[in-house]
């Protein structure tokens, strides 16, 4: 009866902790299910019938311009006071602002390139950005660096398109879910899949840059599954091509737009193709757009598309409505930071402002002062060491094929992989002397801050661009100087063209660098910037020079005399 009785004990007692465990299992998965359920479908915050007034600020392509010009133009410092003022208004009117920028931070200013963009990062973190688009610049630097970059900056550098080859991870943060006044916005960021082609081999050899516009489809379907925002704007690094004409260029916003189910995203704000967006109508640039003009943004397939230029000579302004759920952009502007104008006065010309003076916020000056003087004692130290006169002389080379022009010429080639170089010698201001040379000394020679741009042409429309440009007059900035070809130049035009030492075919393709100067239609040069095969890579053709003449130092000037390459009858 004991054995019974505690058998029949033993097994209750069994049975109670089993249904307690059941039950508590039971308990805990609708515990996790109700709290998965208000972390992927938030409750909304704001209110029906409300309306609420929503700010976005935005520039793009900084490029090193952390300083002020020399005409005291643009700069971080000025632009802080800005946007300031901008916020303190908004927020007087109970609104929100956020700010971002379109990418590409990275190389154009000496001071700022010698310093990996440091001044330029920390310098958002006091302005306030919110996010940032990964630009094809932000690669020109061994990863370390944009890593460390991505260590200083107190904000989200967002790409959700490039990926490690090794992991199949992504690289950078896909999103961010910003929450103002209740209402949910994701900001997703894109970068150009072009960063393949135009990026430097040896720093994204083990990266993927994958095509954006179908990471963006899929992601968005994910957002609104999990996050399920109110907005969803994108921060892109993909340019900006008139009616989706992207050219020899990978698709940017408009072709991204467009691609996505209408109103998948209300606003992109871009960078990358460096022009203020302005439209004159559907699919129609205002291409006499000036600073102080009025601004109509882009709009496709229910997307408003922004940009602000380059380098922050100005900040866009977004300003909307959000009522049930619905976004209504009020008014848009592109405000200049202190750009000024040409006038003539008395006979003599000057420079104005545009608008009124942008005082320049003291703080963020003083932080940025020592890395400005930091960068200046930098320009004065040895890059490299030259054997031989260089000979930049405008007697000179303005009559005839010098080293220095070949030399010049070749750093372009070599730096995107191009067949040949052409440069005018109209971009070549002084000869570097033998002995030390220091960065000053290469800005003295490449003092305009031009790009290297390159296009794609078949042989014969090399010869009929030749014919027009290897015939310009010596005596003047126009008489050009060449790397990588050979040929015979009369008054009637060319022959005897060789590229690579190889006799030019008419069908075959070649790729050939030409200063952005030029490409413009510069020194009277064909126009090259409507070509299908024309790509500007935003290198600075004196930040060009000084790395060529740093890998190859010591530099013997004799090596680059040229041997009658080109033949003048």
């Amino acid at each position: 009866m004991r054995l019974s009785l505690i058998s029949t004990q033993w097994f209750s007692n069994q049975w109670f902790s089993n249904q307690w465990r059941y039950s508590k299992t039971v308990l805990t998965a609708l515990l996790l299910v109700f709290l998965w359920g208000c972390t992927t479908t938030p409750e909304k915050q704001w209110h029906p019938d409300q309306t609420y007034h929503l700010t976005v600020l935005h520039t793009n392509d900084h490029h090193g311009r952390f300083w002020k010009n020399k005409y005291d133009e643009y700069g971080m410092s000025a632009r802080k006071t800005l946007v300031d003022q901008i916020r303190q208004e908004v927020a007087a009117e109970g609104g929100s602002v956020l700010l971002f920028s379109g990418g590409d931070i990275n190389t154009g200013v000496p001071e700022s390139d010698l310093q990996d963009a440091e001044p330029d990062f920390k310098g958002m973190n006091i302005i306030g950005y919110d996010a940032m688009a990964v630009g094809n610049h932000e690669f020109d630097n061994p990863l370390s660096v944009l890593f460390k970059q991505r260590q200083w900056a107190n904000f989200p550098m967002l790409s959700a398109n490039i990926y490690d080859k090794t992991t199949g991870k992504r690289l950078f943060r896909p999103y961010k879910i910003f929450d103002e006044q209740g209402i949910r916005i994701a900001v997703i960021g894109l970068t150009t899949e072009d960063t393949a082609k135009i990026g430097n081999p040896e720093y994204i050899g083990n990266v993927e840059f994958r095509d954006p516009k179908v990471e963006a489809k899929q992601l968005i379907a994910e957002l609104k599954k999990t996050e399920q925002p109110d907005l969803i704007f994108a921060v892109t690094h993909m340019g900006h091509y008139v009616n989706g004409q992207h050219g020899i260029n990978a698709p940017g916003d408009v072709a991204l737009a467009r691609y996505l189910e209408p109103g998948s995203l209300d606003m992109i704000v871009g960078g990358h193709s460096q022009e203020p967006v302005c439209m004159e109508g559907p699919n129609v640039a205002d291409t006499h757009f000036q600073p102080g003009d009025a601004c109509q943004p882009d709009k496709q397939n229910g997307t408003y598309i922004v940009q602000a230029h380059e380098w922050g000579k100005y900040v866009g302004r977004a300003d909307y409505e959000f009522r049930n759920g619905q976004l209504k952009m009020v008014s848009y502007q592109l405000i200049p930071v202190n750009l000024k104008k040409k006038v003539t006065h008395n006979g003599k010309k000057q420079r104005v402002l545009v608008d009124e003076q942008i005082p320049e916020d003291p703080a963020l000056l003083k932080f940025l002062t020592p890395y400005e003087e930091k960068g200046k004692a930098q320009l004065e130290q040895k890059i490299a060491t030259v054997k031989g006169r260089l000979e930049g002389d405008r007697n000179v080379v303005r009559f005839r094929q010098t080293n220095l022009g070949h030399l010049i010429a070749m750093a372009h080639k070599d730096k995107v992989k191009a067949d040949f170089a052409v440069m005018n010698s109209g971009g070549v201001r002084d000869s570097i002397e033998s002995g030390d040379v220091t960065y000053k000394d290469v800005l003295k020679v490449q003092p305009f801050a031009n790009i290297i741009t390159y296009v794609d042409m078949s042989g014969a429309e090399v010869i009929d661009y030749l014919n027009q440009v290897a015939t310009k007059p010596v005596d003047s900035g126009a008489y050009a100087q060449f790397a990588g070809i050979s040929m015979t130049v009369s008054a009637a035009g060319v022959s005897d063209v060789k590229i690579g030492g190889e006799p030019l075919r008419m069908t075959q393709t070649y790729r050939f660098t030409v200063p952005s100067f030029n490409a413009a239609g510069g020194d009277g040069y064909p126009k090259l910037t409507d070509h299908i095969g024309f790509v500007n890579t935003g290198f600075v053709d004196a930040d060009v020079l000084k790395a060529y003449l740093q890998t190859h130092s010591p530099v013997d000037a004799s090596l680059y005399q040229p041997k009658g390459e080109i033949t003048y009858q």
